[in-house]
Formats: C-alpha cells, sequence, structure tokens
C-alpha cells in the first residue's frame, strides 16, 4: 500500500437515500455492513499484513509519517460550519449542525465530528511522536495474522448468509405549496421552525424486512419411488432400502415402495443391488377408459425432466386392468407425451426403444393408473462387467439376493461348486469389499434436464472412498466347463478384482475338498435350460455324500426349478423360498450339512 493510497479515507457502502426536503441530506450516513462490507475490510487487513511482513522497516517509517501528517494537518469544520456560507443557512440565521446540537445536547457531537473520526480511521491506532504515547515495536516475520471475529463470537465466512435485505418504503408526500405559502406569509416562528428540522433530523426510514422465499429445487422436493425387484426378493429388498436409510420402506408386490429426495433416488440407484430399477411417480389418476390415459400424461409437465430434443420409451404393464389392449393404453400414453411437448416447445421427441434419454412407465391396476418416470435407464443388474455368459445366466440381482437371504456372512468363506460365468462370487466379492453396483455403469437420470453433475460426482467419489482394499475370507468357484471358468476369470477382471480375490478352477462337485472348517455353499447347479441331457441319477446322490464327508459344518443354500432335488440329495431342507429365475418357478433350499443326523447316501 502506498503512501498516497493512505491518504485517501476508505470507502464505506452507504444507502443512498433521496430527500425532498432541504435538511435531510444533513442526517448522517447510514454504514451497510454484512458480509461484503467484513470481506473488504478482511481483504485489507491481510494485504496490510503481508506488506508489514515482507517490509517491516519501510512499514514502520509509512506509519510514523502518516501519523505525522495527521498530526499537522488542521481539523476541517463540519457541515454546519461558518465556512459554507450563508446559502446552506436556514432562514432562522442558524445551520442545521447547530440545530442537530442543540436538539441533542451540547455533551453530544456533531455529525462533523462523527466524519472526522471515521474519514481517519489511522489517527488512534497509529503511533505519534506528538501523542506522548509510547512507539511500537517493528513487526516481525514470526508474527501471526489473527483473522478478526465476527460479533457472535465466531470466525466469519464470506459465504455465510446474513439475511434479507431491508427494503425502504417510499417516503411520504409532502405539500412544497403549503410550506412555501407558510414560508411567504411569514407565519413560521423559531420554535415551529425549530421543531420542524427536528422532526425531519430524526425521521428514521420506515423498514420492512420481507422473508427470503427458498427457490424450489428438486434436491429438496420429496417424490413417491417404487423399486422393482424379482419375485420372491421384496422383504430381501426392503431391508436393504431400510439399511440405506430410507426409513419408510415397505414391501409390496414385486418390489417395495419408500419416498426420497433427488439424491436419495440417485443413492438408491447407486447402492441397491436388488432392485430391478428406480421408478419415480410422477402422476395418478383414476380411470375410466382409455382415453383418460391420454388426458393423465398430457397433464404431467413432463418438461421439466426431458424435452422434444430428447428420445423417448414406454413401457406398459397392468394388474388385474380391465383394459383390453395394453398396447393401446401405452399409445395413450405416449401421445399425451408427445402432445404435451408439441405444445410448449413446438416439436415433439423421438422414439427410441433400444436406448432411449428417457423412459416413462405406465402401470395399471383395476381402476387407476400411475405414470412413473424410470431413473435407471437399463436394468440395475446390469453391472457392467458381465460380458461373458454361460448357459442360462443367473441374473446379478437375484444371485445377490440369493446371497441375502442364505445370510451370508462377508468375513466367512463362500463356496460355488457349480460357478458358471461367476455372477454368485463376484456379487459376493463385491459385497464383502463394500464396492457398490452401480459405480461403473450410467443411469438414465444422468441424460434427464438439469442433471447436477457435479453433486453426482461428489456421491460417486464419496462411494469410492469406502471401498475396502482386501477381503478377508476365501472365495472358491468350481466348474467342470473349462471355457465357463475362463468367462468367469474374464469377468472377474473386468469387475476390477484381482487374480487372488476369487480362486476359480475347473473341477467336479463330487470331488472338491472344503477351503475352511466352515463357511456357505450357494449354487446354482444345472436345471432347465442347462441340463442339455437328461440329468444323470447318480449325480445328486454323489454329490450329497460329498458333501456330508467333506463340508460337515457348513451351510448349503441351492436354488432349483427341480422341486424333487431334496429327495435325490435325500437331504430335508431346513428352509424353502419361492423365486423366480426368469419365466421359471424356483426355490432357493436350505440344508445345513452336518457330519451326523442324516440318512447315509
Amino acid at each position: 500500500m502506498s503512501a498516497d493510497d493512505q491518504d485517501r479515507p476508505r470507502k464505506t457502502l452507504t444507502i443512498k437515500k433521496t430527500a425532498r426536503d432541504a435538511h435531510a441530506e444533513e442526517a448522517p450516513k447510514r454504514v451497510r455492513t454484512g458480509a461484503r462490507a467484513r470481506l473488504v475490510a478482511q481483504n485489507e487487513r491481510t494485504k496490510e499484513s503481508i506488506e508489514r511482513q515482507k517490509d517491516p522497516e519501510g512499514y514502520q517509517r509509512r506509519q510514523q509519517e502518516e501519523a505525522a501528517r495527521y498530526a499537522r494537518k488542521p481539523a476541517s469544520g463540519g457541515r454546519g460550519s461558518a465556512d459554507r456560507g450563508a446559502s446552506d443557512r436556514s432562514p432562522s440565521g442558524r445551520g442545521p449542525a447547530s440545530r442537530g446540537q442543540e436538539a441533542r445536547g451540547p455533551s453530544s457531537r456533531g455529525p462533523s465530528s462523527d466524519r472526522n473520526r471515521d474519514d481517519n480511521p489511522r489517527r488512534d491506532a497509529a503511533p505519534s511522536p506528538r501523542s506522548g504515547r509510547p512507539q511500537q515495536r517493528a513487526p516481525r516475520l514470526d508474527d501471526q495474522y489473527i483473522a478478526p471475529a465476527t460479533p457472535a463470537g465466531r470466525f466469519y465466512d464470506p459465504f455465510e448468509d446474513d439475511g434479507p435485505a431491508p427494503e425502504f418504503a417510499p417516503e411520504p408526500d409532502y405539500d412544497d405549496a403549503a410550506d412555501a405559502g407558510h414560508a411567504s406569509a411569514g407565519r413560521h416562528d423559531d420554535a415551529h421552525d425549530h421543531d420542524h428540522d427536528h422532526d425531519h433530523r430524526d425521521r428514521e426510514p420506515v423498514v420492512e424486512v420481507r422473508s427470503r422465499r427458498p427457490r424450489e429445487t428438486r434436491q429438496a422436493e420429496i417424490f413417491k419411488v417404487f423399486a422393482p425387484c424379482p419375485q420372491g426378493l421384496e422383504e430381501a429388498l426392503t431391508a436393504e432400502m431400510q439399511a440405506l436409510g430410507y426409513d419408510d420402506a415397505q414391501a409390496g408386490r414385486a418390489g417395495c415402495s419408500f419416498t426420497a429426495d433427488w439424491s436419495g433416488v440417485q443413492r438408491a440407484n447407486l447402492y441397491s443391488r436388488l432392485a430391478t430399477r428406480i421408478l419415480v411417480q410422477v402422476a395418478h389418476a383414476e380411470i375410466s377408459h382409455e382415453d383418460d390415459i391420454l388426458d393423465l400424461a398430457r397433464d404431467t409437465p413432463w418438461e421439466r425432466w426431458f424435452g422434444a430434443e430428447q428420445t423417448l420409451r414406454v413401457d406398459t404393464s397392468a394388474i388385474k386392468s380391465p383394459v383390453q389392449s395394453l398396447q393401446y393404453c401405452n399409445l395413450r400414453a405416449k401421445d399425451g407425451i408427445c402432445d404435451r411437448l408439441r405444445e410448449l416447445e413446438g416439436e415433439r421427441p423421438s422414439i427410441d426403444t433400444v436406448r432411449p434419454d428417457a423412459r416413462v412407465h405406465l402401470f395399471l391396476t383395476g381402476h387407476t393408473a400411475t405414470l412413473y418416470l424410470d431413473t435407471s435407464g437399463e436394468s440395475l443388474f446390469k453391472r457392467g462387467w458381465r460380458l461373458d455368459k454361460g448357459e442360462a445366466p443367473l441374473r446379478e440381482n437375484l444371485a445377490a439376493g440369493m446371497l441375502a437371504l442364505a445370510g451370508w456372512d462377508p468375513a466367512a468363506p463362500l463356496l460355488d461348486p457349480f460357478c458358471g460365468s461367476g455372477t454368485i462370487l463376484i456379487e459376493a466379492a463385491w459385497i464383502a469389499l463394500g464396492v457398490p453396483p452401480g459405480i461403473s455403469r450410467p443411469f438414465g437420470f444422468e441424460r434427464l434436464r438439469d442433471h447436477d453433475a457435479y453433486r453426482w460426482r461428489d456421491l460417486k467419489d464419496d462411494a469410492r472412498s469406502r471401498i475396502l482394499p482386501q477381503l478377508d475370507a476365501p472365495l472358491v468357484g468350481y466348474d467342470l466347463d473349462p471355457q465357463a471358468v475362463e468367462f468367469a476369470r474374464n469377468n472377474a477382471e473386468r469387475a476390477w478384482l484381482t487374480a487372488d480375490s476369487i480362486r476359480f478352477e475347473v473341477g467336479d462337485a463330487r470331488q472338491i475338498e472344503a477351503p475352511a472348517d466352515h463357511g456357505w455353499i450357494v449354487t446354482n447347479p444345472p436345471y432347465g435350460e442347462r441340463m442339455l441331457t437328461e440329468p444323470d441319477a447318480d449325480l445328486w446322490r454323489d454329490w450329497a455324500t460329498c458333501l456330508k464327508r467333506n463340508f460337515a459344518g457348513w451351510q448349503l443354500h441351492v436354488i432349483t426349478s427341480d422341486m424333487t432335488l431334496p429327495n435325490q440329495m435325500r437331504l430335508k431342507p431346513k428352509r424353502r423360498v419361492p423365486l423366480h429365475n426368469g419365466a421359471l418357478d424356483c426355490r432357493l433350499f436350505g440344508f445345513e450339512l452336518v457330519a451326523a443326523g442324516y440318512r447315509d447316501a
């Protein structure tokens, strides 16, 4: 800061007020205080501290010169002093300043003294040889600058909101002609003139504080959400959603429902292992005819989610609905969406059934229709790592559901003697490491309007920071087909799993050894499409014999569409859970393997 800059008085932010009378400008200026003023003052103090540390001697010399200059400078008169001339005096011969002092009493200071004190902020603080005070020492480089504290006792945040700004009401109109008439007639005496001026001086502007209306953002809005899943996993999905923080999750038919804000919708897509999609409800109404679907779709504000520049796909499903054609209902919903966007934007969106930008689901019941916005895009069981598939592969969310229903402990060993392309073991590895299932795939909400890419990136970065570096227990998979084992290794590599994370080997399930004293066996043995030939009658009996001999103390969970499998293995299931693997009606059988207590095979 140069010496010339120090001569200039510091600027203050003031509220400019228009006055109608001749004496309104004599009122002291209102100094604006707040975040901006504190930030400017803090920046100046920081700049001064840096300059003091760089050149302590020069800084002290400039301070002394400035103090001496202010000491030699004569005191300037106020606005009401005699050097202003007769034009500034009132008809009574007294200036505004003298009247203000008389009104406040002889002990009060006028505006001139306040102004001099404000214009010279360094006058009292600077060391002066004439002031009789001791000289300050030269600042050292090890001096520490401490930021000023706010009146509340905490350090200032420049981005803090100081609340709503005051709005001044317009001043009332005065009858200038009447005032002029009174002055010309000489009806004003000195006392009345003094009271009139005193009223103008003491008049305070009327302040009306208005509450600031928050912007209605998508993040703050609460949505009704439905998450479909394979039949049989409703309770497991509800428990998963509650563990993720959706306390109001309730199980329904082939899914669960809950409420969440937009950030919660994104988190559900990222973290849910069992859901097939995350659908946000945007409209719901009772219908009596197919044309009511057209009106419902036309009245829904689709423009907040997507526009004519994006592609669209509409799907329809129904339960106990009296409509005769779901395809016609699907067409009515699509026409309503396109008609609304054409009216608002002059163009309709194109239809893309393969990879659309926006997906809408119409769900019909007995007399109601519900429109959902699909925020997932591709089904959530498509994690992005399974490109090599075996015969009749198991979907990833069904594999994760089997592990959840089996009660597998991520710290315990896991074995899959019919691993195929490795779906169950790779899902187990991601569960044990805490890898979110959607960490490496795109989602449909990323192509919607007003997508906050920065917030979504922060959410994914936080999820990546929670991933564990290594597994605590071994994961082992066997299969008779060498090509299936190669597929499993390739899929594990695409899932960012090292070669030692999961051990895939070619082996016969009837001749395997237990890798530990206890653990879980969760498997999807050949059945249905995977059984190209008639099953060997001795296969299940020999496998059961191996399990009883080598895996005592383990838990066995098998999914199959063959309801006679427990009898063929001569094992009594402790639990059976109905599941659907695609179109196949299956059961997840649970067994406890012990060395004794079962009939010999």
